[in-house]
């Protein structure tokens, strides 16, 4: 679970963890995705204020912006199509996509939290199935 709130890691990485560890697919599923989910209310409701205050010092005024501007940069479908565009940007299971990603997008797009959570909560269960799904077939290879 706490390896699934890790940035970078997220669901992705694991579920594999998970399953190498002797869980199931499911559980290692379910389990990576509570854990994948525990930090997005809190990047939703606070990284815009979190950002502000870490612009006015010189020591972090240059990565707020060098991450402000590679998300935004990225979330160019997400302007497009809006929740669905999220959604999918969330479910697509490559690197520089996912939960933590599409929610700092949402944050900095002002979507609406009511709209932001669900697609990005469904969003991961998409990437769950499929993470869950290649990580089975690859253990059934080398099994």
């Amino acid at each position: 679970m706490l390896t699934a709130a890790v940035p970078i890691i997220e669901l992705r990485g694991a579920i594999p963890v998970g399953i190498s560890l002797g869980l199931s697919p499911v559980h290692a599923a379910l389990i990576s995705l509570i854990g994948s989910m525990i930090p997005v209310p809190f990047i939703l409701f606070t990284i815009r204020r979190v950002f502000n205050y870490l612009k006015k010092t010189k020591a972090f005024r240059s990565l707020v912006d060098k991450l402000t501007h590679r998300s935004l940069s990225k979330s160019k479908n997400i302007q497009k199509y809006g929740v669905l565009g999220l959604l999918v940007f969330v479910a697509i299971p490559l690197p520089g996509t996912g939960v933590w990603s599409g929610s700092l997008a949402a944050a900095l797009l002002d979507m609406r939290f009511k709209w932001a959570f669900p697609a990005i909560f469904i969003g991961n269960v998409i990437a769950a199935l499929l993470v869950m799904m290649l990580s089975s077939e690859v253990v059934k290879i080398f099994s």
